[in-house]
């Protein structure tokens, strides 16, 4: 392989790479946080008691 292609390849995979971080961190950091849960998960049901006194 020529130098120049693997020092091609080189910078084309680093720019690749550092798009995609910052957009997978994003993504898996902001979708729990704005679901409240992780996705999968079950959501914890909310327990209503009603006291009534009289």
């Amino acid at each position: 392989m020529h130098t120049s292609l693997k020092n091609f390849m080189r910078q084309f995979t680093a720019v690749v790479l550092m798009s995609l971080v910052p957009v997978a961190l994003v993504a898996f950091l902001s979708i729990p946080f704005t679901l409240g849960h992780h996705p999968g998960e079950s959501q914890a049901q909310a327990v209503v008691t009603l006291d009534h006194e009289a």
